[in-house]
């Protein structure tokens, strides 16, 4: 039901009684809640930062501890025993940076600590960790005559803080394992488990034979747990509407999916939040902490960028994350860069996955962010996307072959002998679509399958531009505009009454400089 209110905006807000007691908008993920807490005991969930997975964890002990009325008027209020109440053990580890065995034991000596005193266990032996772990699980279960539910934050963070450091993180992966390892033989003592966290490390590699946790990552069932979806926006936020570009909403911040198309996609909470309060666009969670390590992988592993948005693995390829096996696909879709875009089955128990970026403010952004990788520092960049802007406002087509041929002549030669993307002929075609890209334009990759070709086009300003961008050894071939017109990428176009310029630029991998710059315009006739 629709508030015809103004509610408060609930920003990085992640305890639950705080935003059902402080009249802050709140959507309803207790549909969600009870299929999970009924269907199963043991659950695993990867999910990006800031999708709420906090929050998610402190509605379940809140739930658990059997506190009535935080559910008034939500789903689950009438399908809950109130009178069942079990003792909760929380465990989190999205605060600070560990960066040593003995730091990770000590956190975890001080949370058991901390989770002791809340459940009024003071009988106390010390022992090692796993030890220690133990017994808090059976005296909270002797103590309360109920199974303990154990939920677990941000369970690999510690891993992922020193992930450039192979021999710290595996360190760090070991200390983690010493305590997860107890949770399988603590069964009989266990009513209900959730171990969140960003990324999806392997069952052998940190959790020791508990082989009955399910992941439901890609459940259909759990797709929207966390997130917005569409209809959210438009019912629990619709006071927050006015004045904005609804379209232009979906657009920027939608496109999340965990599953095929039919799943519902949804936005980030934390971007839809922060839009709302600023009321103007951003990259808000892109800018809230995106990690270093991800630029420094991609940057070791010269990724061609154009690809970025057609990029296609096997689901065991998106859920394979270890300290010494990272794909770069896993490492993207999990972190949050890209998501699902469609899902195939050509044979029974042999799914593929088209990935792609989830909406513009990623897109966008992560672009901006590889263009000093590519060789065109930051101030640069941004000089060089006021001016193509400039340029795409006036649609003046001899201002932007002016404008593409100044940009490649000042990428440093230095550069070029030190840095190992530019070994590939891929990386001129990267410079090309990531700076397009990093604009925020409406730019869609057609056909990325090339390293060294890109063919992309630009929807602005009332213009389609569609361009054929070729790598040649040397001199120009004049064929990249005969390859687009050949393609019939114009013909889809052709209905939206819109002019289309049909651009063919070649490059010379030897004088690193545009060579031949054709164009030629349709007009749609009166």
């Amino acid at each position: 039901m629709t508030d015809s209110h103004r509610r408060k905006l609930p920003i990085g807000i992640q305890t639950f009684s705080d935003i059902r007691e402080g009249n802050y908008y709140y959507v309803d993920k207790t549909p969600h809640i009870e299929r999970l807490v009924n269907q199963n005991k043991y659950y695993f969930l990867s999910r990006p930062r800031r999708f709420g997975k906090s929050l998610l964890l402190d509605t379940l002990r809140c739930l658990f501890e059997g506190r009535q009325a935080l559910f008034e008027g939500l789903y689950i209020h009438d399908r809950w025993d109130w009178q069942q109440r079990y003792p909760v053990i929380r465990i989190s580890f999205a605060d600070g940076v560990m960066q040593s065995r003995e730091g990770l034991d000590e956190r975890i000596r001080e949370q058991l600590r901390v989770q002791r005193e809340q459940l009024g266990i003071t009988q106390h032996h010390k022992t090692d960790i796993p030890g220690e772990f133990s017994a808090l699980i059976r005296a909270a279960h002797q103590q309360s005559g109920q199974r303990v539910v154990v939920l677990i934050d941000e369970y690999d963070k510690p891993i992922l803080d020193n992930i450039l450091v192979s021999e710290r993180a595996r360190e760090l992966r070991e200390g983690l394992k010493n305590l997860y390892s107890v949770i399988k033989d603590a069964d009989p003592h266990l009513h209900f488990v959730l171990l969140t966290g960003v990324s999806k490390f392997s069952k052998v590699s940190l959790f020791s034979g508990l082989n009955n946790l399910r992941d439901i990552t890609l459940s259909p069932d759990y797709a929207t747990l966390c997130g917005y979806t569409d209809d959210d926006i438009d019912t629990v936020f619709e006071p927050e509407l006015s004045g904005l570009d609804r379209q232009e909403i979906k657009q920027w911040y939608n496109g999340y999916r965990w599953g095929g198309r039919e799943v519902t996609s949804v936005y980030n909470p934390f971007d839809v939040l922060l839009l709302f309060q600023e009321q103007e666009f951003g990259p808000y969670w892109f800018e809230s902490a995106t990690p270093t390590f991800l630029v420094d992988i991609l940057k070791q592993r010269g990724v061609f960028t154009p690809r970025l948005e057609t990029l296609q693995a096997k689901a065991q390829l998106l859920g394979r994350f270890d300290v010494d096996d990272i794909t770069t696909e896993g490492l993207l879709f999990q972190t949050g860069y890209i998501t699902i875009k469609d899902v195939q089955e050509p044979m029974l128990g042999y799914r593929l996955y088209t990935l792609g970026f989830p909406n513009r403010e990623v897109e966008s952004s992560l672009n901006d962010l590889l263009l000093p990788v590519l060789g065109i520092n930051a101030s640069e960049a941004q000089t060089h996307q006021l001016a193509l802007f400039d340029i795409f406002q006036r649609h003046d087509l001899a201002a932007l072959e002016a404008h593409l041929k100044a940009l490649y002549a000042g990428l440093p030669h230095d550069w070029y002998r030190n840095n190992p993307i530019a070994q590939y002929e891929g990386h001129y075609a990267s410079v090309f679509y990531s700076h397009f890209a990093a604009l925020g334009l409406d730019v869609t990759v057609e056909d990325a399958s090339h390293h060294g070709k890109v063919d992309m086009s630009v929807d602005v300003g009332g213009h389609i531009y569609l361009f054929e961008f070729k790598v040649v050894e040397q001199l120009p071939e004049g064929k990249a505009l005969t390859q687009i017109k050949h393609k019939g990428y114009a013909d889809k176009h052709r209905a939206s009454s819109k002019p289309i310029h049909l651009i063919g630029v070649e490059f010379s991998s030897t004088q690193r400089q545009i060579v031949a710059f054709e164009v030629e315009t349709l007009v749609k006739s009166s």
